[in-house]
């Protein structure tokens, strides 16, 4: 599996607060069955002052420290990149990374209230050739009264990232109700730990992985884990909604999970 959100660079961000924790995620996220995990610190100006060239020296120096404990992660440069003035500026100058070089990015909304012309930042940075992924929108304290937002934005060409914990109860019963929401509809494209520690926000994957095979299929629950993290790495082009045929036999019983709750 592939882990396309994590705070595992030591020392940057409120993630890892060290290298020993830093190499305890490792180990981790390996017996998980993750071989590949971006390193993706906050860019948030006048709290992280992370830049790429910054994020890139602390990957080499986390990858040596792992390939001479002979821990089997291969880690890639990324951001989780807050949505600011100056961002798309900061994109095409190289200041700010993309996964792995890619078109694709991380970015993260104020999880308290909804950014400013929110749509046309996203469709501004869709038009200039980025596919931005959404960060946790399943635990942003305004999805209740904004969730169609999410769904245009899906349609306008951005992606969502849903958090493993999310779905298994570690940020509590709203946060899993829309977690399970975004993969039911089929508007989750990505399933990531956002993993910033040993504890409960550690890097496993598996756990999240049965809830989503249980809305949606084990084939769709693939594709969250494996087949679209590879693609971002690889920057193809992106294939933007699920297979609505993965949803087909699920509708009556998702119908009643969501008038249950």
């Amino acid at each position: 599996m592939i882990d396309l959100h994590s705070h595992i660079l030591p020392g940057v961000d409120d993630g890892a607060k060290d290298l020993a924790t830093s190499l305890e995620m490792a180990r981790i996220a390996v017996a998980d069955g993750i071989h590949t995990m971006a390193c993706t610190p906050h860019i948030y100006p006048g709290m992280y002052l992370n830049d790429a060239t910054g994020i890139a020296l602390a990957r080499a120096r986390l990858q040596a420290d792992l390939d001479e404990r002979g821990i089997a992660l291969k880690l890639v440069v990324g951001a989780d990149v807050h949505l600011v003035p100056g961002l798309l500026d900061g994109l095409r100058t190289g200041l700010i990374p993309t996964l792995n070089g890619s078109r694709y990015l991380l970015l993260e909304p104020s999880h308290t209230m909804p950014p400013p012309r929110f749509e046309d930042s996203v469709f501004n940075l869709v038009a200039a050739g980025y596919t931005p992924i959404i960060t946790h929108p399943e635990r942003l304290t305004w999805v209740e009264d904004h969730y169609p937002v999410f769904v245009r934005l899906v349609q306008q060409g951005a992606w969502m990232q849903v958090t493993a914990g999310a779905l298994t109860g570690a940020f509590g019963p709203r946060a899993k109700y829309w977690a399970d929401r975004f993969v039911a509809d089929g508007h989750a494209h990505i399933l990531a730990t956002d993993a910033h520690s040993t504890g409960r926000r550690l890097p496993q994957l598996t756990p999240a992985l049965d809830v989503v095979t249980s809305l949606i299929g084990a084939h769709e629950a693939v594709q969250l884990v494996v087949n679209r993290p590879q693609a971002v790495l690889e920057n193809l082009a992106p294939v933007q909604r699920i297979d609505a045929s993965a949803l087909k036999n699920q509708k009556s019983w998702l119908r009643r999970l969501f008038a249950g709750l």
